[in-house]
């Protein structure tokens, strides 16, 4: 198996210009929302560069778009005749592996049983919910309704079967399944570490178990092979990640982290953990600057000889989730910091000892591990953006850091501490100005208007002048984008042009300022 990478995209036939050839309207939505234009990195390869590899002989697997290339399967000398090729600029990786299929659909799965949720007891899940604060958020009525979340991990045993994950299935609320290592959609036959995490995320089981996030919506995605460990693990979840991206994902869960190989030439040095160098690091990375939220469990090397975490939690903009105890002391086997790495990581902790989850028979148990602490916190992230819609994934990642306990004095331990929503959305309404707008408000710096109903005027004082901003007006209810315009302020006033319905509903005006990267201000009117 290899990545095989193109050193171009000439003539394509994908354009930045039209995007819904490879990205669905909920994809394009999220870029928009936060002001993330449509990349060269976006576009699919050029069809004829993959045309040409079938033709040296190559069973293409799968497609890369932010890698521009194909995960393939070849003979040693058909991988050395493309290499030949001119517009192939190398190998990303290579490894033995099974055969597998050829691509099958992606498959969605449905019941239709309903279950009622108008009380909540949280049963056996009480403290890990409440040091998360998920109880404040659910009593505020956020419990992850409109989020999509993408787990990827071993495969999901039972999961569409077991009574924990009822109400799940039966509200279907996992709109696709998919298995990266099979190429195929068995992601029910195998692997019951996914169910696990799953469970922390979304089960509902009166007075048992009730998870932060059991009103949002999933995609399964298995990119581990239990069999064996190999660096095409690591390009499985890249493909599986680009697929998230593509469909409109919101946040994604990985439970999983990489550092040794069957192979140990293949094994990473906790030098290379430095959040730039693997293959999964880079794509999670890559992810992020698509709008996503990425979320990754630490590792349980504490106290071993490797001890540090690994890939991809060492990426810039993966949040690395630790274990703690019920009672928010860490547990042992959670992995530190890499003292190679200025960086604080893990960035987050939660509870990881003595989790509260369902096993693939649906009997409510508990685990070990920063496998539970990530989904806990990833569900939490869920609640957190469907309360603060208007915030960028990159804020979200700052209000979560800003929300540990010890956010002021981190370490490689407990990184910023553990997690907690009542703080997340405190920092949210401390760092980011969000004001009710009345014709005679004034605000320090800026002063909007309404002249009419299809113009809004903008007044900046002389601190401006020059300045690159970008303003955004987003309908507050429906979440939608209204218009978003950059310019360079040249002088004291900027006007935009509204729809004329605009003002007779809710909406807010986003505006940033793009010379030096900060929200200036959120301002609902």
């Amino acid at each position: 198996m290899y990545l095989i990478k193109f050193s171009d995209r000439v003539n394509s036939p994908y354009s930045v210009s039209n995007p819904n050839q490879f990205l669905s309207q909920k994809a394009l939505d999220r870029r928009f929302k936060q002001g993330i234009p449509i990349k060269i990195q976006d576009l699919p390869p050029n069809p004829n560069y993959i045309d040409s590899l079938k033709n040296k002989g190559a069973q293409i697997l799968y497609k890369t778009r932010w890698f521009n290339g194909a995960v393939i399967v070849a003979t040693q000398s058909q991988k050395n005749a493309l290499l030949t090729l001119p517009f192939v600029s190398g190998v990303e990786f290579n490894t033995h592996l099974k055969q597998v299929s050829a691509s099958s659909s992606f498959k969605v799965a449905s019941r239709n049983k309903l279950e009622s949720t108008s009380s909540l007891n949280y049963g056996d899940a009480t403290e890990q919910i409440g040091l998360l604060g998920v109880d404040s958020m659910h009593n505020a009525g956020f419990h992850g309704e409109g989020m999509l979340i993408a787990v990827l991990d071993n495969g999901f045993l039972n999961a569409n079967t077991i009574s924990c994950l009822d109400s799940t299935f039966d509200r279907n609320k996992v709109l696709e399944i998919y298995d990266f290592v099979d190429n195929d959609s068995t992601v029910f036959a195998q692997g019951g570490h996914g169910t696990n995490v799953l469970s922390c995320m979304s089960a509902f089981v009166q007075n048992q178990i009730i998870a932060p996030a059991y009103n949002s919506e999933y995609v399964l995605y298995r990119t581990e092979d239990d069999a064996s460990e190999t660096k095409a693990e690591e390009a499985y979840w890249l493909i599986a990640a680009e697929r998230a991206d593509s469909i409109g994902v919101d946040v994604i869960n990985t439970s999983l982290g990489y550092s040794t190989f069957d192979n140990p030439v293949d094994n990473y040095t906790s030098s290379q953990m430095d959040g730039n160098t693997t293959l999964i690091t880079r794509a999670a990375d890559l992810a992020a600057s698509t709008g996503m939220v990425i979320v990754n469990s630490a590792g349980n090397s504490g106290g071993s000889a490797w001890n540090i975490i690994t890939a991809p939690a060492d990426g810039d903009s993966v949040l690395a989730i630790g274990a703690v105890q019920r009672n928010g002391t860490i547990i042992s086997f959670s992995s530190r910091g890499n003292p190679l790495d200025p960086r604080v990581k893990p960035d987050v902790m939660a509870v990881g000892y003595q989790t509260a989850l369902c096993n693939t028979a649906g009997v409510l148990t508990t685990s070990n591990g920063t496998s539970f602490s990530s989904p806990l916190t990833a569900a939490m992230i869920a609640g957190l953006w469907q309360a603060n819609p208007i915030l960028t994934s990159s804020e979200i990642n700052d209000v979560v850091r800003r929300s540990g306990h010890i956010y002021q004095n981190p370490n490689t331990d407990y990184g910023f501490g553990y997690a907690n929503f009542v703080r997340a959305d405190s920092v949210v309404k401390s760092l980011y100005t969000i004001r009710t707008f009345e014709t005679s408000d004034a605000i320090p710096s800026l002063w909007i208007s309404p002249e009419s109903v299809s113009l809004l005027t903008m007044k900046f004082d002389a601190n401006y002048s020059g300045e690159s901003l970008r303003v955004t007006l987003i309908n507050w209810s429906d979440k939608l984008i209204i218009k978003q315009e950059s310019f360079i302020l040249s002088s004291s006033t900027y006007q935009m042009s509204i729809p004329e319905h605009t003002l007779s509903n809710n909406f807010v005006l986003r505006l940033e300022n793009l010379s030096n990267p900060k929200t200036l201000g959120i301002y609902k009117f």
